[in-house]
């Protein structure tokens, strides 16, 4: 078995749903307690699925050197399909989460590192012109 399927074969799939509502459990509790209303954080949480997928990315960078996300869109596609050849059960979100890619890495900064395209669509000069 190769580092990556060992880190993405850490649990099975239940145990990482278990994991994940357990940690957003302890986000809505810390986020009660601040004050915030429920209603207006609610939206903004990501659903169980989706957090058990950003745990396993952020457990594939850890076992990469430790390396920080980025914008590496290429990187980001691999990783989402180690992800889901390791637990096929969470394949629905991953095709969301692909779906939602470029808009998410737009707005995590693309905009401002000089690519020409994510420059465009926030109205700014490419580095061609």
């Amino acid at each position: 078995m190769s580092e990556t399927t060992d880190v993405l074969r850490r649990a099975s799939l239940e145990g990482l749903r278990a994991e994940a509502q357990d940690e957003l459990g302890s986000v809505v509790t810390e986020r009660l307690h601040g004050g915030e209303d429920p209603w207006a954080f609610m939206d903004e949480l990501p659903t169980i699925d989706e957090l058990v997928v950003l745990l396993l990315r952020a457990d594939l960078f850890d076992a990469e050197g430790g390396r920080k996300p980025g914008s590496d869109y290429a990187r980001d596609r691999r990783m989402l399909g180690d992800i889901r050849e390791a637990h096929p059960g969470l394949s629905a979100t991953i095709d969301g989460m692909l779906e939602r890619l470029d808009r998410l890495r737009w707005r995590a900064g693309d905009h401002a590192s000089g690519d020409p395209v994510a420059r465009s669509r926030a109205g700014g000069a490419s580095a061609d012109e």
